[in-house]
């Protein structure tokens, strides 16, 4: 069963609402709460997943889980059309759990900016969103993928290592539901 989008909606003008009644914060402060309201807004009727897919956001059939530590971010959507969007209501992914219901729940987003010159040695041009540094520059996580700069935003879902970190603690993948890992190439 979906979610109705009156409570996501709620949730986003609350944050419009406690952005305008807190004029004492800092105007950097300010600006990033303002980005994140507008990504709020902006993806709240994602919380029902056809309209991700009817966007544009193709699904991954693989829950991706942190392989050298806890958390996992959960099944990745990208719309590729969307790489190199530094506007926050555009992410370039969305992240998914399952809801226990055999559906998905909308938990966090992601933006992935290429890195000019995709040399790993140098950062000159590493973008930030929400007064947040992009993590990078990074490879390509799969063939094809240019060096880039990731910046992952736990929106809908608390992260207790951090709203901007990659990997979440919070989120687990049901067995079965993860990539398969590649054998080892005999030497």
């Amino acid at each position: 069963m979906a979610r109705s989008l009156p409570p996501v909606l709620t949730i986003a003008a609350s944050l419009a609402l406690a952005l305008a009644a807190a004029p004492a914060a800092g105007a950097d402060t300010r600006h990033a709460a303002a980005a994140r309201a507008i990504t709020y807004q902006a993806t709240a009727a994602f919380h029902v997943h056809a309209n991700a897919v009817k966007a544009g956001y193709v699904p991954d059939k693989y829950c991706v889980v942190n392989r050298s530590g806890p958390g996992a971010i959960g099944y990745p959507h990208f719309n590729h059309k969307l790489d190199n969007s530094l506007d926050p209501a555009k992410p370039t992914a969305l992240y998914y759990e399952d809801d226990g219901r055999g559906g998905k729940r909308l938990i966090g987003v992601q933006w992935v900016v290429f890195d000019r010159d995709q040399d790993l040695a140098t950062d000159e041009d590493r973008p930030s969103m929400f007064g947040t540094p992009f993590e990078g520059p990074q490879r390509g996580h799969f063939p094809g993928q240019p060096v880039h700069y990731a910046l992952h935003l736990w929106l809908w879902k608390k992260n207790p290592l951090g709203a901007f970190e990659t990997y979440n603690p919070a989120v687990t993948c049901l067995p079965g539901t993860t990539r398969p890992t590649q054998p080892a190439q005999p030497t």
